[in-house]
């Protein structure tokens, strides 16, 4: 099995968090009034939407590496709608568009990406989340 870890610590001065994984970072805040948000980085909304997109970015150059194909532009837009009390991710839609270096068609290459993206494929099967204490 793989595993993958990241570390949050709060950014002092603020309510924000840093987020880190090896020598990458990004700041996770709420928008700014919300709950001492001042809108310094993503919302978890934007986070999960980035992650669907992001690995399905990856995932789409992985299939077209593997296939042999040259990509060129690649556009991604992803929509999570939220909902209900707690506020929950209710549906997430993802618009892909690219083009390839050779002029086949993209879309086998992105339904193939669309197969195999673990971040979607992991939410649409659903996943158990533990949150302990660490005391």
């Amino acid at each position: 099995m793989v595993a993958t870890t990241v570390e949050l610590r709060n950014v002092a001065g603020t309510e924000a968090a840093l987020g880190w994984a090896g020598g990458h970072t990004i700041v996770v805040d709420r928008p700014e009034g919300r709950a001492g948000g001042q809108g310094l980085g993503f919302n978890g909304a934007q986070l999960l939407a980035l992650a669907i997109g992001g690995c399905f970015c990856n995932d789409l150059r992985y299939t077209a590496h593997a296939a042999g194909v040259g990509l060129g532009r690649i556009a991604v837009s992803v929509t999570v709608e939220l909902g209900g009390e707690p506020l929950l991710a209710t549906a997430a839609t993802m618009t892909v568009a690219c083009e390839t270096s050779d002029g086949s068609d993209p879309e086998i290459l992105v339904a193939h990406a669309r197969q195999t993206c673990m971040v979607s494929n992991s939410l649409a099967r659903g996943i158990p989340v533990t949150i302990r204490s660490a005391g």
